[in-house]
């Protein structure tokens, strides 16, 4: 006795696996599509999202700063105008990304990538002060910055 299946079975075990292979691909494909939507109290948050970006919010440096020597005044101005085309571009990123990524988006994508960004440039304008006069500290923390709706 043989020990292959016959003729008929070989076919139907192969339909049965097509069938399986074509629901399961389905499957996959519509649990892809569907897995951006959110249902629930959720669904208000991507309807807020998609109305606005908001814009970026950070701490205002040049108040904070003691007085400045002659010697590093250009390289302090030059470097808080470099702060305000940061968020500039930042708030440009929000309206050219709007309704993109998750939840963690903004945070992770715009305000993390900028806040370190603040915290360099602030670095900068420190150490150009302290060159020649005292190095102003309790700078760092203007470095964090918020999205207003």
């Amino acid at each position: 006795m043989s020990r292959a299946l016959p003729k008929y079975n070989k076919r139907r075990v192969g339909f049965i696996g097509g069938a399986a292979a074509v629901a399961l691909t389905g499957a996959v494909i519509a649990g892809t599509a569907l897995a951006g939507e959110s249902s629930g109290d959720g669904g208000s948050a991507n309807a807020r999202t998609l109305a606005g970006p908001g814009t970026v919010s950070c701490p205002d440096v040049a108040p904070e700063l003691p007085a400045i020597p002659a010697s590093a005044q250009a390289e302090v101005e030059r470097t808080l105008a470099d702060l305000d085309k940061q968020i500039a571009e930042a708030d440009k990123r929000l309206v050219d990304t709007v309704g993109q990524g998750g939840p963690d988006f903004v945070q992770n994508a715009i305000l993390g990538p900028l806040e370190d960004k603040r915290f360099a440039a602030i670095n900068r304008i420190a150490t150009a002060i302290g060159r020649t006069a005292e190095r102003p500290s309790g700078l760092d923390s203007l470095a964090a910055c918020t999205l207003t709706k």
